[in-house]
């Protein structure tokens, strides 16, 4: 007969997406306004991007050939449309990127504006910008231009990039959500950042002898499955996600890193306390929302053990965890927040304890 685990009896406190912290407080995340044209955070994301960027071309292929190709914007690499901005000599093809980029920061600047009149943003000094877009020159640029646009608005908020590398970001503010106790004997943790496109799992040396703002915390293996690709249900992805993690604990075995019996899951969406979801995992395959789903449990069920002692398994949204990430960073502003843009629009504020 199968033993059947509820999600009451995993190891530890059943508490997760936690908002107060030890020197920041999470004054919010996972905002979703409204316009006429649906959640304004769409019109900011990665997808929403390359729509845009298509929309464009079709401008273009009217009056000729279209300068970057054949190939829907969908399907383009970042490597692609950061060659086809750098071309050094005025083209078709660097006019239509600059005219989809200065299109986008507006939207974005757009975005940041609504999410600033709201109690959690009103406050915001500093934002800074993670997700899979940023890391390209396209994403830098529009990021930059943002920050320009504001600044015209009469918004003078600081923005810039998120100072890990972005596969990194999502993995190390674990480092400031895992119980302190577990960390005391141990090197590392195993942390996971889910995303709609793809999933990241990874070792995070705390590093916190030498620094214990976690300003020192180091992703020292990483493994990048692009799920969206293969088109998995929601079994099967978790299945692979186990799978990853069962891969580090090897690893880790392996170079005699210690790691700490505790699994780290950041997740799109509004995390109750008791590890559900309750919104905002639409980009996910299958229903995540489900009552009879819940993540960290069927992680625990395939991961019970991790060094001979029982895995605590905590889940959080994965904008707070990627800003958490900035924590040792954003000592000089007393409220500052976070935008993740990937195949949705992530965000998250803070303030810092004084």
């Amino acid at each position: 007969m199968t033993t059947r685990f509820t999600k009451n009896e995993l190891p530890g406190p059943d508490v997760h997406g936690l908002r107060e912290l030890p020197g920041v407080q999470v004054d919010g995340y996972s905002l979703q306004l409204r316009d006429k044209d649906g959640f304004v955070g769409d019109q900011a994301s990665q997808t929403a991007f390359r729509e845009l960027l298509e929309r464009w071309r079709k401008r273009r292929r009217r009056n000729g050939k279209d300068p970057l190709g054949a190939s829907h914007s969908r399907d383009l690499g970042k490597g692609e449309l950061d060659r086809a901005l750098q071309e050094k000599k005025a083209s078709e093809a660097s006019d239509v990127m600059h005219g989809a980029i200065e299109e986008f920061a507006q939207e974005l600047a757009f975005v940041i504006q609504r999410f600033m009149r709201q109690p959690s943003w009103r406050k915001v000094q500093r934002i800074v910008v993670g997700g899979g877009f940023p890391e390209s020159d396209v994403g830098e640029r529009a990021i930059l231009q943002t920050g320009a646009i504001l600044e015209e608005m009469g918004l003078h908020v600081q923005i810039g990039r998120l100072s890990h590398d972005v596969d990194d970001g999502g993995l190390i503010g674990w480092a400031h959500l895992a119980p302190p106790a577990m960390l005391k004997k141990h090197d590392a943790i195993l942390a996971v950042d889910v995303g709609g496109t793809n999933v990241r799992c990874g070792i995070v040396k705390t590093r916190h002898r030498k620094a214990r703002d976690f300003s020192l915390a180091k992703v020292v293996r990483r493994e990048k499955w692009r799920h969206a690709d293969e088109g998995p249900n929601r079994g099967g992805m978790v299945d692979h996600i186990a799978g990853m993690l069962k891969d580090m604990v090897i690893y880790s075995e392996r170079k005699k890193i210690r790691l700490a019996p505790f699994i780290g899951i950041g997740c799109p969406g509004l995390i109750r306390r008791d590890g559900s979801i309750a919104r905002g995992a639409q980009n996910l395959p299958g229903d995540w929302e489900s009552q009879a789903f819940h993540l960290p449990s069927e992680l625990w069920r395939r991961m019970p053990m991790i060094d001979s002692g029982p895995t605590l398994v905590l889940m959080h949204n994965d904008a707070v965890v990627q800003g958490l990430s900035e924590l040792p960073f954003m000592r000089d502003v007393r409220h500052w927040g976070v935008l993740t843009i990937g195949t949705g629009l992530g965000n998250a504020s803070f303030t810092n304890r004084l």
